[in-house]
């Protein structure tokens, strides 16, 4: 059974209110009435009505206008109609601007309202329809707030139920941007310890030192600074999981406390004697490939086996291209309502467009592109144009012409400043381009004296 739609009449003038609620009852409507603009917004508070029908003119508190404003506020989907018995141009101009769906001239015609609401009412139920069919996708699509109808990740939602509630290593590997972290976290939340900490730690933000101290912990007086003892990662996650992030980036030093944990569940704190044990589910991540890093030297192959216990490796984005269109969509739905634009939907040429891309920042590129689309869009509809800064990055990558008089250090310093200007001095995501690790392209940066 569908909701009724319900309609607000709001006149300072009995007889015009009451005629025109009588009307709209008559063609099977649920019609309220209001004799200022002051009771409407206390109505409105209660209820949000499909269709607003509000007098330009009424004496006293509040007009139309100022009214239809603040229903607004309230509710922005709103449709409202404005009357009056003085048309101008001005107030037309003026109704419209701010956000009225129809203005209409007083005396009304019973037969026009009836046209008129009718064809609102369409549009109210295609809206309500569609807002239904994508809830019920998003549904079917998703696990644990992760969205998808490609096998090789409904593959990995089947191994995320496995297991859930084990206590074995999980080792995470996709490009940046394919949501590692929320693989990790549907993993925690869907098993035994969701009710546990889930911590998560960036082992590529922190100098060694830090990291350290970040994860297990200090004693006062460890060190200068450690001015009173402070917990690590490790302890607060006790009996949850703690998700370490960009784990090839982690010094050898570290990979060998870390490996000394997984294997004995203990550590000390820097600077302290007291051997701590904890209860907690390691989960790795990383964006470089760790057996390439072990057969160079530059992380154990011991801990690797230890983390590489279960290993998840989330397919790019460009490999999943039928997410793309459904990816889109949801975060059109979100951002929108947070950024406070009425946008709601994407053509089908600018569709084909997300879906020719490449996406070498993954996700989280989709999602930063509909962001900056839905700020630069001026209709309610994303277009291809809105996405055009797209079709600039991609001729920017294709029309690289290969330099035939630099040296080979200087074709290096050239492409190494060109990525960082790309990623506006992201290391991270410029050394996933580069298809080197973090610490080789602080090295290269240091060497070429490149500014971020």
């Amino acid at each position: 059974m569908k909701m009724p739609w319900e309609i607000l009449v709001v006149d300072d003038e009995e007889v015009m209110r009451e005629s025109l609620a009588a009307w709209l009852r008559e063609d099977g409507y649920v019609v309220d009435t209001a004799a200022s603009g002051r009771e409407a917004l206390d109505k409105t508070r209660e209820k949000d009505y499909a269709i607003y029908f509000i007098d330009l003119k009424m004496p006293g508190g509040i007009d139309g206008i100022e009214t239809m404003m603040e229903i607004r506020k309230l509710h922005a989907e709103a449709a409202i109609v404005i009357i009056t018995a003085y048309a101008t141009v001005d107030t037309a101009i003026t109704a419209m601007k701010e956000g009225a769906q129809e203005y209409i001239v007083k005396p009304c015609n019973p037969s026009e309202i009836s046209l008129l609401v009718s064809r609102i009412i369409k549009i109210k139920n295609l809206q309500r329809e569609n807002v239904i069919l994508r809830q019920k996708l998003t549904r079917q699509y998703s696990f644990q707030d992760i969205i998808s109808k490609n096998a090789k990740m409904h593959e990995i939602f089947q191994l995320i139920q496995e297991i859930a509630s084990l206590r074995s290593t999980v080792l995470i590997q996709g490009e940046s941007g394919t949501g590692k972290e929320l693989i990790a976290r549907a993993i925690h939340f869907s098993g035994e310890r969701a009710d546990k900490p889930f911590i998560g730690v960036s082992c590529a933000a922190l100098a060694e030192t830090l990291l350290e101290s970040e994860l297990f912990g200090h004693e006062k007086g460890a060190f200068t600074g450690a001015v009173s003892q402070k917990k690590g990662k490790f302890e607060l996650a006790d009996g949850g999981t703690i998700f370490l992030d960009e784990i090839g980036d982690i010094a050898a030093k570290l990979q060998l406390d870390l490996l000394r944990v997984l294997q004995e569940r203990c550590f000390y704190r820097v600077g302290g004697s007291e051997e701590l044990h904890v209860d907690v589910r390691v989960i790795a991540a990383t964006n470089v490939d760790l057996q390439d890093a072990v057969q160079a030297g530059k992380f154990r192959d011991d801990l690797y086996y230890r983390l590489n216990v279960i290993n998840i490796r989330i397919p790019a984005l460009r490999e999943r291209r039928e997410d793309i269109p459904l990816l889109a969509r949801h975060f059109i739905e979100r951002l929108s309502h947070e950024l406070g634009k009425e946008v709601g939907d994407i053509t089908e040429s600018a569709l084909k467009l997300l879906l020719d891309y490449d996406w070498p920042g993954n996700v989280r590129e989709l999602e930063n592109a509909v962001e900056r689309a839905i700020v630069t869009c001026r209709t309610g509809v994303l277009a291809e144009d809105d996405f055009a800064f797209l079709n600039h990055n991609k001729l920017e990558r294709r029309g690289w012409a290969v330099p035939t008089s630099m040296t080979l250090e200087e074709v290096e310093k050239e492409v190494i400043a060109a990525t960082l200007q790309r990623t506006q001095g992201n290391i991270k995501e410029a050394a996933t381009i580069l298809g080197i690790d973090r610490s080789t392209l602080y090295e290269k940066i240091k060497k070429y004296n490149i500014e971020r």
